[in-house]
């Protein structure tokens, strides 16, 4: 991949340890107070939905939830000019028949695999010379 100054960038990804899961509620639920508790949180609301990402030892009584995700963090930060990123994972991944969930925030990208795939996940990666540290 190239950085906006045309300079090959060769992406380190971090292997969180901590197990995720991903919730769905209706978009009029109110956000327990626990899940700002949390060290690490991600929220998502449309007019359809509110979906949020807990590490799975906090309790949410959700209407849908799916456990077991393990997080691969693109260190960063990452400039906006930087383009393709999630593509090129993605496509890698899916190539080698793994879902993901993505979330984005300002300055990184993060991208959950179920647990069961973690180790198909990280070969498929490095066999497109991506970097993974343990985090």
């Amino acid at each position: 991949m190239l950085s906006s100054q045309g300079v090959k960038v060769r992406l380190t990804l971090a292997v969180h340890s901590q197990l995720y899961t991903i919730h769905s509620f209706t978009p009029e639920t109110e956000i327990p107070a626990s899940v700002f508790c949390q060290p690490v949180f991600f929220i998502g609301k449309t007019q359809e939905e509110l979906s949020i990402v807990v590490p799975s030892e906090l309790t949410l009584y959700s209407l849908e939830q799916e456990d077991d995700w393990r997080c691969l963090e693109i260190l960063g930060p990452l400039g906006f000019s930087m383009t393709g990123i999630i593509s090129r994972i993605s496509g890698t991944l899916a190539d080698a028949g793994i879902s993901i969930f993505t979330i984005s925030t300002f300055d990184t990208d993060y991208i959950l695999v179920k647990k069961d795939t973690l180790d198909a996940t990280k070969a498929a990666l490095k066999q497109k010379q991506y970097q993974l540290i343990n985090y």
